[in-house]
């Protein structure tokens, strides 16, 4: 993918600068000046309508990091911030973010000074807690912003309290979903039994589609994301609420923590016009019940995420049909083939990819992921966040030909207009 803004006509020209926007010219990396990118990630990448900021941290560009929690969020926004600025746009062109702590306790503190840089029609924001992020920072904020604003609409369903976030954003013909919790959205209150939690909280989403005027079928992405507590059951009370082989694109994500003491939470993006979205899958998937492989929204193709699963023969009784390989070097290679399949089905290749989101098991694989991953992304590569989601897991292979998934990568392209 060529990410240089190619030369527009004059009269196109002089059309965006009366409105006040920025050239809509085809993918481009958005690097704020003074900033030097020492990964195989772009700061941000615009592709169209839309900017998507790569995961930021709390360390200024000279690499120092504030000492007080507090400063390290008040810093990662204003690093956001200057992605944003770079790609001619403002705070208030932000549609979602993700917001990722090593704290749960943090929250109050984080949102406090999240209110600084969103004081009216906040972004759409899901906050979850993680076991590590890339070096020693405690708060990661990632972010999609909208050229815009005068089709970027907050959205809520009636009768909700003002929050500091709003529960969704319209973006032109998208809808950014904040976290919807396995909560009551009045009292707060969380019920104790783990399957009633994952209804709640669908039902939660639910009505915040409703708000919008769409439903469960406009959803093309969604990220569950489950404590170690959360039902053994989400998968069937999910499948309820979607047609089989037609399912969102997803991925679901193990985490330490989430607001309130929930043990679940759906976010996700929906598409307003049913025409312009399509589930995909590789010849050789069977449809599922919870995941279609790859969803398109309109010039938007949002793949589940993937890991290094190979189909083969069960290790034994109750297991998956599957194969891992042992090293994390081998994982990514075979993620990334499985994420090829994906994009190839729609005619789409790594090249268009916009945004990944890069979940490891252990952060200490952090460097070895990267050498694999960037000889994927050579030039010019995606806005990219890397989390840790829970503590490391137990590497003990179960035998010579299977081993723990150590990593999962999803990601976002976009169609190339000609």
């Amino acid at each position: 993918m060529k990410r240089a803004a190619p030369l527009i006509g004059l009269a196109a020209s002089l059309l965006l600068m009366a409105e006040g926007l920025p050239s809509a010219a085809g993918p481009r990396v958005i690097t704020p000046p003074g900033v030097t990118v020492i990964g195989p990630y772009s700061p941000g990448i615009l592709a169209g309508d839309f900017l998507y900021v790569s995961g930021q941290g709390g360390r200024d560009a000279a690499g120092r990091l504030p000492d007080s929690f507090e400063g390290q969020v008040r810093q990662t926004l204003q690093n956001v911030k200057a992605v944003v600025d770079a790609a001619g746009l403002t705070l208030a062109h932000v549609a979602y973010c993700q917001v990722y702590l090593t704290d749960m306790a943090q929250y109050d503190t984080m949102d406090r000074v999240w209110q600084e840089f969103f004081p009216t029609a906040p972004p759409a924001r899901a906050v979850l807690g993680v076991h590590r992020l890339p070096t020693d920072i405690g708060v990661e904020i990632n972010a999609v912003a909208f050229r815009d604003l005068a089709r970027r609409t907050p959205i809520a369903p009636p009768g909700l309290r003002p929050r500091s976030w709003s529960p969704a954003v319209r973006a032109g013909n998208r809808l950014f979903l904040s976290s919807a919790l396995g909560a009551d959205e009045v009292t707060g209150v969380v019920p104790t039994d783990p399957d009633a939690q994952v209804q709640l909280a669908l039902d939660n989403m639910r009505r915040v589609l409703s708000a919008a005027g769409l439903d469960f079928r406009h959803v093309v992405f969604v990220n569950p994301y489950l404590t170690s507590t959360a039902s053994r059951r989400m998968n069937d009370i999910y499948a309820r609420h979607f047609a089989f082989g037609n399912t969102p694109a997803r991925a679901t994500i193990s985490v330490t923590s989430l607001p309130g003491g929930t043990t679940i939470a759906f976010t996700g993006v929906a598409i307003a016009d049913l025409s312009l979205r399509r589930a995909y899958r590789p010849k050789n998937m069977k449809p599922s019940a919870t995941a279609s492989p790859c969803v398109l929204a309109d010039d938007t193709y949002y793949c589940s995420a993937k890991g290094p699963f190979t189909p083969g023969p069960a290790a034994g009784p109750g297991t998956l049909q599957g194969i891992w390989v042992g090293s994390v070097e081998a994982q990514v290679r075979q993620t990334m083939r499985n994420l090829l399949d994906g994009l190839e089905e729609a005619d789409f290749a790594l090249t268009d990819v916009v945004a990944t989101n890069v979940y490891l098991d252990d952060m200490q694989d952090f460097a070895r992921m990267n050498r694999v991953y960037a000889q994927y992304f050579p030039t010019d590569p995606p806005a990219r966040t890397t989390v840790a989601q829970v503590a490391p897991i137990d590497r003990t292979p179960r035998n010579e030909d299977t081993f723990p998934g150590l990593e999962q990568i999803s990601l976002i392209a976009v169609r190339q207009k000609p």
